[in-house]
């Protein structure tokens, strides 16, 4: 037997993305976002409303960052996310991040999250609140990187949203492989 639950944005996993932005004075600002995702090759989307400062700051400087939430920065993430750029201009410094501008678009890169999405910023639709960047570059910092050089989700522990009991949590251990394991079904 099934529970129905209506028309939810309901789906697991849901990320937490951390965007980033500069203003037009050049100070960074970061949001909390969990509707979103790749979208083409090249390109991720998201769900974004208009009022949001970062989204301002986004349509004014045409680039953006999209960093994965960490288990390690839990409350500073969570914090951009409840507070409003409009209203704190001092958010950065209060989650006690720091920022070195992107080699690739027009954007921060927050130092204190270790996994970056580099994006120009390809489509906004105010009416959907769709964002739409074109992925230019992802970066890494080594301490997240495995012996070969690849982001090790171990290392990088990113947080998942989930929106029914409005908390977040951890991924888990590996339970099987990717265009693999279905092959025993062939």
């Amino acid at each position: 037997m099934r529970k129905n639950f209506g028309s939810k944005p309901w789906t697991y996993p849901q990320p937490v993305f951390i965007l980033a932005a500069y203003d037009e004075t050049g100070a960074p600002n970061a949001m909390n976002a969990a509707w979103g995702g790749i979208s083409e090759a090249n390109e991720l989307s998201l769900c974004i409303s208009a009022g949001h400062k970062t989204t301002e700051n986004i349509l004014a400087r045409k680039a953006f960052t999209v960093s994965m939430a960490t288990q390690k920065q839990m409350i500073a993430c969570d914090f951009v996310g409840i507070v409003s750029g409009n209203d704190a201009a001092d958010k950065m410094e209060k989650a006690r991040w720091h920022v070195t501008h992107s080699e690739f678009v027009d954007a921060p890169l927050i130092d204190e999250l270790p996994m970056t999405v580099e994006c120009r910023l390809v489509s906004y639709d105010p009416r959907s609140c769709r964002l739409v960047g074109e992925i230019v570059n992802v970066s890494a910092d080594e301490s997240v990187l495995d012996a070969d050089g690849r982001i090790d989700p171990d290392k990088l522990q990113p947080i998942i949203f989930d929106p029914i009991h409005s908390t977040y949590r951890k991924l888990g251990e590996i339970v099987g492989w990717a265009f693999h394991d279905g092959a025993a079904l062939k």
